[in-house]
């Protein structure tokens, strides 16, 4: 087939893809890496305002304590969750990786050592409700225990998938400094 200028030059008909150049695998990890924690993010943001919205309800009254539980003093703690989500979201659009070690260090700490500590604060009532059938807290009619429970697994699974994918991202951004150190 020939163009207006004359006969097309030969290997210009797409088939010399297999010698052009490829991105290199640490850039499409980030991109894939980067996408992923901030799903993450947003679904711990998410997580936050539901604890936050608890916490604020209960404490100006806006509704009974027989409708939405006084909360538990783990979940105090666990509002400074958010610290690490926003040094992500800080760490991710200019690869800075000192924000996001800050931010895998802060979510072992301020994420998932509430959700530990919780765990522990409410094995008691958690244990009175399976042996004996009797909650004594409420969540919109629901054993405020089994709610937070339920909360706190979901958020395990959120931090763990964060600090892994961060883990990765760390890797991938520190390989590629590294190769650019060498040349």
């Amino acid at each position: 087939m020939a163009s207006r200028a004359g006969p097309r030059a030969a290997g210009t008909d797409g088939s010399d893809y297999e010698h052009r150049e490829r991105v290199a695998q640490h850039y499409q990890m980030s991109v894939a890496l980067k996408s992923e924690i901030k799903k993450l993010n947003i679904a711990h943001a998410a997580l936050w305002m539901l604890v936050a919205a608890q916490v604020v309800v209960s404490q100006l009254n806006l509704v009974s304590h027989k409708l939405v539980a006084t909360p538990y003093k783990w979940e105090y703690i666990y509002l400074l969750s958010i610290v690490p989500t926003v040094f992500s979201f800080m760490a991710l659009p200019k690869n800075n990786t000192s924000y996001l070690v800050i931010s895998m260090i802060s979510a072992g700490l301020l994420s998932l050592g509430p959700i530990f500590y919780g765990g522990m604060e409410m094995f008691p009532m958690a244990q009175q409700l399976y042996r004996h059938g009797k909650a004594y807290r409420f969540i919109f009619g629901f054993s405020a225990v089994s709610v937070m429970y339920l909360v706190m697994v979901i958020a395990l699974q959120v931090h763990g998938w964060q600090i892994y994918y961060s883990k990765k991202l760390l890797d991938a951004w520190v390989t590629n400094t590294q190769e650019k150190k060498k040349k």
